[in-house]
């Protein structure tokens, strides 16, 4: 991707971006062009943001172009909210590179990076809001809109040897005032009824033998919720290993997938010791131990919970508040 520096003050220089380099005359111009990203970095240190948080925003741009008709055709308009700021010649609208992305009109952009470095350690709100310098409200805010777009970020299709089965996480309405179906729990608390029930959200995870990981929260155990999850992602060419489920059996014989079920999940038979479980539900222990010092998440915000500890499971301990500005914007670090 090319950028074409057209000669006019410094409010309103003008970029376009093309799909292919110059040629004739205007090779030579074209030689000393940057990608966005790159002049981003450049420009950062007169900006008051942070350098990370530039190029991520551009590195937007970049990929995306236009977010109103996803047009090439860019020409620079000034800046607003220390950001360079774009109009599209296609539809003439003007935006900057955090348009159309959970960030937009968030503000305090200087200490962003305090919480993505939250998000990497895992801190509750109040902590997250003590390191960012700000409310309470805006910590839990600003940690939602950080995690949405993570939600999304899954694989398209899973490879190989795929392990899929349900977990449950208890129903939450933490956060609601008023109409609450049921008195108010402290802390987490408990479920009324012991094993499966009303009270129980079941989450399905399936994972290939690469690390890969896709999961959802299911509105009901059944072949049609679970097929809505799964789809596309694990198709004829995988071979699924399952404890029996019904419901993930049931659209694995739908969808014609090879479903080898294991009636003693921790233990694979001798004949074939490479089809088990134990990835998975490895992965939902990790997932469960994870989640108890937050007392509780809501059931409305669990998909982004869940998006949180795929990423941490990709990045693991190199994970970088620059990785999480980027996901933020919607691109795509993890699968």
């Amino acid at each position: 991707m090319y950028l074409a520096l057209v000669e006019a003050d410094d409010e309103t220089a003008s970029v376009e971006i093309d799909a292919a380099p110059m040629s004739g005359d205007g090779a030579s111009a074209a030689a000393d062009d940057k990608p966005l990203a790159t002049r981003a970095m450049a420009e950062s240190g007169n900006s008051p943001l942070p350098a990370s948080l530039s190029v991520a925003a551009q590195s937007r741009v970049e990929s995306v172009g236009c977010p109103h008709c996803a047009s090439q055709r860019l020409h620079r308009w000034g800046r607003v909210s220390d950001l360079p700021r774009y109009r599209c010649c296609a539809c003439r609208r003007t935006f900057n590179g955090l348009t159309g992305t959970p960030l937009a009109h968030l503000r305090k952009k200087d200490r962003w990076e305090a919480q993505a470095e939250a998000l990497i350690t895992g801190e509750s709100v109040t902590k997250a809001a003590k390191r960012c310098g700000v409310a309470g409200s805006t910590a839990f805010r600003w940690r939602h809109r950080f995690l949405a777009a993570a939600a999304f970020d899954k694989p398209a299709r899973l490879s190989g040897i795929v392990e899929a089965d349900e977990t449950f996480i208890l129903e939450s309405f933490k956060g609601k005032r008023s109409a609450l179906p049921r008195a108010a729990r402290k802390r987490g608390g408990k479920a009324a009824k012991r094993g499966l029930s009303a009270e129980q959200i079941p989450v399905l995870v399936a994972r290939d033998r690469s690390g890969a990981t896709t999961d959802a929260v299911l509105p009901g155990l059944n072949r049609a919720s679970v097929t809505a999850a799964l789809g596309g992602v694990v198709t004829s060419d995988n071979q699924l290993c399952c404890d029996g489920g019904k419901a993930i059996v049931g659209f694995a014989r739908k969808r014609e997938i090879p479903c080898q079920i294991l009636s003693s999940p921790g233990g694979p038979r001798p004949d074939a010791p490479n089809l088990h479980i134990n990835n998975v539900n490895g992965y939902h222990s990790r997932l469960k131990e994870w989640l108890r010092p937050f007392h509780g998440v809501a059931t409305k915000y669990l998909d982004h919970y869940l998006g949180w500890r795929r990423t941490i499971e990709v990045w693991r301990d190199g994970a970088r508040p620059a990785n999480w500005l980027l996901s933020a914007v919607g691109i795509a670090q993890c699968q």
